[in-house]
């Protein structure tokens, strides 16, 4: 089974007729408006009209991101096919995903709101083609929301102005409703309110970025509300803000997935079709190790997303553990996502530049994504917090199957408050690294008990817990650990040969050495620390059966897809 998106061969499971026609048409969308065209736009930094036009005209949105019980019968926060579309919108360019990336973010305070007015106002937009927006950070300081200058001042009895400004807000030119997070003056309770882009009260100051989207810097001065458009207040607004990101962050994994499959295509078809001295570029042996490891990457970055999106659809208020693999995708498949791109570069080198190219607009779209919805050291700090129970404390679990049902994915609008990680329990991951009798699996299996060993033996002392630096580099082997453990989960659902399965752990074998050695090298490492690190690295085990196989899957793709002209 190849398991990388080719729009010229669509064949993805859907359950229901009307996710399948989304996605036809998208895709329709996309090839038909051609390559010389993207580009063109691109280059133009051209407004994405003609895409908002197709999204209100086939009603897209609509369908994609109204929960069910709002607009039409076939309307439902359906994660499943959310990754899909993600994934397609990210294999066109990344301007089409933001616009609609940047929406979903503007709907979750609304949809996590208990006011139904706005609900049913936002479902009338979505079915008219309306974009939103999220207006949370702001330039002094970014989206730390505990210093928030947007104020919410009460007039009398359900009447208040807001003044303030955000910035780096995308959609903030044109959104129908822009969830806007701010404070109460005197109180310094915080509040989500609905503001419209067009009131002559909203400021549209600027586009904070040279691009295609409109990332707007935007000022409100004394913006009249009523009761009616306030969403949230008091610890409600704080939990709405970063259950919204929880939503969000996820899809700028999809968006890298999509990235890097098409410039993959891209670049095998124009190495193995250009020959150097005599002979074809991929016949030389580094040229075939780095497309080997970037498919291998790839595939894993997938397989990774695709099963956290599982335990998305799982989630319950008694089963939270989406909330470790969610900032994983966002941190851990975007910053892979960077490394695939950076294997294809090294091959295709100079053919990188060209303007006529997708890959010259996925090398520039490829380094924003790990830098969105926080950036990978926030997400990285957020995850340390889930390792003592996941390695120390494991409980048995329900058994999270493969989730692509027709499901509206409601918890994710009603995830409770935002606190409480540290007593999230896992399954044990050690189930997953048993149950793959491969060597290299075998091998990465024995550093991670080393890790284990560490953390229990020799653990970070009370001046290293202060250091982030140092938390960093243990984060990043933890992150590993999690990243290996669902990438297997996954092979066995979705029956990846024992050869490819063994391949992406010669790639996490070797990236588990290089973060082991990064932790040895800290300023602060203990002695013991010292030498249960270089106990963590390994050279993989090369097998060239296993690898002539995955070549030839590289190989397969040479000219598999070509976007229309």
């Amino acid at each position: 089974m190849e398991i990388l998106l080719n729009p010229k061969r669509h064949a993805r499971f859907y359950p229901d007729e009307r996710s399948r026609d989304v996605m036809r048409k998208t895709i329709e969308f996309f090839e038909r408006k051609g390559k010389r065209r993207l580009k063109e736009d691109f280059h133009a930094r051209v407004w994405y009209a003609d895409f908002l036009d197709f999204v209100k005209r086939e009603r897209v949105f609509a369908t994609m991101c109204t929960p069910a019980g709002y607009g039409a019968a076939d309307s439902r926060w359906d994660t499943w096919r959310i990754c899909e579309f993600a994934e397609i919108l990210g294999f066109y360019g990344l301007q089409y995903w933001y616009t609609w990336q940047v929406s979903v973010l503007g709907l979750g305070p609304i949809w996590m709101s208990r006011n139904e007015e706005v609900k049913q106002r936002t479902a009338r937009l979505l079915d008219e083609g309306a974009i939103f927006a999220f207006g949370l950070s702001e330039k002094a300081h970014g989206a730390d929301i505990y210093a928030t200058d947007m104020v919410v001042t009460p007039i009398d009895e359900g009447r208040y102005t807001a003044s303030g400004r955000k910035y780096y807000i995308g959609n903030g030119n044109q959104a129908a409703i822009v969830s806007t997070f701010g404070k109460f003056a005197g109180s310094g309770d915080y509040v989500f309110f609905a503001a419209n882009s067009q009131h002559t009260r909203y400021e549209c100051v600027q586009n904070v970025c040279a691009s295609q989207n409109f990332v707007s810097e935007f000022a409100l001065q004394d913006y009249p509300l009523t009761e009616a458009d306030i969403l949230h207040k008091g610890r409600e607004a704080w939990d709405a803000a970063l259950n919204t990101v929880n939503i969000g962050k996820y899809n700028l994994g999809w968006a890298s997935i999509g990235i890097c499959t098409h410039a993959m295509y891209e670049a095998v078809t124009h190495a193995h079709n250009r020959r150097l001295y005599k002979m074809r570029v991929t016949d030389f042996p580094h040229v075939k190790r780095m497309f080997v490891d970037a498919y291998a990457r790839l595939v894993a970055m997938k397989l990774f997303a695709l099963r956290a999106g599982d335990y998305m659809r799982a989630a319950s208020s008694e089963d939270r553990r989406y909330l470790l693999y969610n900032p994983m995708v966002k941190m851990k498949v975007t910053t892979e996502g960077e490394r695939v791109i950076n294997l294809l570069w090294d091959v295709i080198a100079a053919k990188g530049f060209e303007k006529s190219m997708y890959f010259e607009q996925a090398a520039t779209d490829i380094r924003g994504l790990p830098k969105l919805e926080g950036t990978v050291h926030v997400n990285i700090a957020l995850i340390v917090k889930f390792m003592p129970n996941y390695f120390f404390a494991p409980v048995d679990c329900p058994e999270v199957a493969r989730r692509d049902e027709v499901a509206n994915d409601a918890f994710l609008f009603m995830q409770g408050p935002a606190k409480g990680l540290g007593t999230i329990r896992f399954h044990d991951y050690r189930r997953a690294l048993a149950s793959f009798d491969l060597p290299n699996v075998k091998a990465f299996a024995e550093q991670v008990e080393v890790f284990r060993e560490m953390l229990g033996g020799a653990p970070p002392n009370e001046a290293q817990m202060q250091d982030t630096d140092f938390l960093l580099a243990g984060g990043e082997l933890f992150a590993l650990v999690v990243y290996a453990q669902l990438i297997l989960e996954n092979a066995r659902i979705y029956g990846v040969g024992p050869d490819l399965v063994d391949q992406i752990f010669d790639f996490l074998v070797r990236d588990f050495s290089e973060f082991a050695v990064q932790l040895h090298s800290k300023a602060s490492s203990t002695p013991e620390q010292m030498r249960l690190c270089l106990q963590m690295i390994k050279k993989p085990t090369e097998e060239g059966h296993r690898y002539d196989t995955v070549w030839a899957r590289v190989l397969a793709l040479d000219g598999a897809y070509e976007m229309n002209a």
